[in-house]
């Protein structure tokens, strides 16, 4: 099934064997990917369901269910400050490639990007962009902005990381021996995070870890955190 053209849908569109098309569909379909009347290609809801269908001009027919297995094995979400431009679309892009469950943007106090709605909604359809083109049985759930300090507190996971480019903390690699279902990896802003950040999350079960002796970009540290993780946890 690999050289099928993969879309995402709504779990709404599926209905009774058929698959509604919306406008916009039917024209990436037709004249995008230059489908024709019977041509087959893949369906994919984001929620880890995948169908074989069959272009019946303006829907589809359900050919058969598929499986797909391609998640890992754990639970993954970044708790990621918001860089600064549109870096924030690459960190989304790879991210859902390397395997992500979660994005959670968090303002931080060195901050610089107060984002609009409409970057939400930009960053959801890259994710779903992204889940599509790496096969992917999951769209990664992007979260609204909030603060960092609401962020770290709302979450209870028992695995959680904070990277820190400045300190003496042990290498993420060191510490992912034993995750056996759920992680959070909160990644910092343009100049890190400030120690009263540190401190916070510290005292809300967040380990500081570190992921090298090098000064990472900000869009690249949470490419380099997913890629170790991904590799501890998937064989």
């Amino acid at each position: 099934m690999s050289q099928l053209q993969r879309i995402a849908i709504a779990p709404s569109q599926l209905q009774q064997g058929q698959i509604l098309l919306t406008k916009e569909q039917q024209h990436y379909l037709g004249r995008v990917l230059r489908l024709r009347e019977g041509d087959r290609f893949i369906a994919m809801d984001g929620k880890g369901k995948w169908w074989l269908s069959q272009l019946a001009g303006e829907q589809a027919e359900v050919l058969e269910p598929l499986l797909v297995e391609t998640e890992l094995p754990v639970s993954i979400t970044l708790m990621v400050a918001l860089p600064k431009g549109n870096g924030f679309d690459e960190v989304v892009r790879c991210c859902t490639e390397l395997g992500v469950t979660c994005i959670a943007p968090v303002l931080s106090d060195r901050t610089l990007l107060h984002p609009s709605p409409q970057k939400l909604e930009r960053w959801r359809r890259i994710a779903a962009e992204a889940a599509e083109q790496s096969e992917r049985s999951f769209v990664p759930t992007i979260l609204e902005p909030v603060a960092f300090n609401t962020a770290v507190t709302a979450n209870q996971t028992s695995h959680r990381y904070i990277c820190e480019a400045r300190g003496d903390y042990p290498h993420l690699n060191k510490v992912l021996s034993n995750i056996s279902s759920e992680i959070v990896i909160a990644i910092g802003p343009e100049g890190g995070w400030t120690i009263q950040e540190i401190e916070n999350a510290e005292s809300d079960g967040f380990q500081p870890v570190s992921l090298g002796r090098r000064i990472l970009r900000a869009v690249t540290a949470p490419v380099v955190a997913l890629s170790l993780i991904s590799a501890a946890c998937e064989v």
